[in-house]
């Protein structure tokens, strides 16, 4: 058992007799009243997303989760192909695993998968990663302002805003959490 002010995103708990990933969460503290911690659930049984209020208090059950690093090799139809690091074993994880995570992955970026019972349920990507801008309006000179943004396409397909000085080939590190533009790598 942990404090609800100890989870975080991508644990596996069971709440109300069921297994959630935790999909996004806030701590609140609202006025002077008790903090609470506001969390998106997404159920391994029938795949849907809640909403959950914890108090500071609650104590909630972990489950444990088998990690292991794997690389992403190609996406296919539904399915995403990736290969276990140690074992050189390629594995089909289904769309519903992987499709939020998507956008952050380069080919033959490396992620920790998280198994449950022999089943792929979560994903970890590093905080953030490098990706080549695809298309984007060209910069011109004296392009220096730092709070103009432009939209951009990566290479994964993510569109994100980036700086004015920011061009077509460029690389830049974009944080996984948020979605948004670091630094130019």
């Amino acid at each position: 058992m942990i404090s609800a002010t100890d989870i975080r995103r991508g644990m596996m708990i069971k709440h109300d007799g069921e297994l959630y990933i935790v999909v996004d969460f806030h701590h609140l503290t609202p006025g002077n009243k008790r903090a609470l911690i506001q969390a998106r659930l997404k159920s391994l049984k029938q795949g849907n997303v809640i909403q959950n209020r914890f108090r500071s208090t609650d104590r909630i059950e972990k489950v444990f989760m088998d990690y292991r690093t794997m690389e992403y090799l190609y996406h296919d139809g539904d399915n995403y192909c990736l290969m276990d690091t140690e074992t050189l074993e390629q594995e089909f994880l289904p769309g519903s695993v992987l499709d939020d995570y998507a956008p952050y992955m380069p080919l033959n970026s490396k992620v920790r998968v998280g198994f449950y019972e022999d089943r792929p349920v979560s994903v970890e990507l590093p905080a953030a990663v490098e990706l080549k801008v695809t298309e984007t309006s060209p910069g011109t000179k004296g392009d220096t302002v730092t709070n103009v943004f432009k939209p951009a396409k990566l290479e994964t397909g993510l569109e994100i805003k980036v700086p004015m000085f920011i061009n077509e080939g460029d690389v830049v590190k974009v944080d996984t959490r948020s979605g948004e533009f670091l630094s130019r790598a």
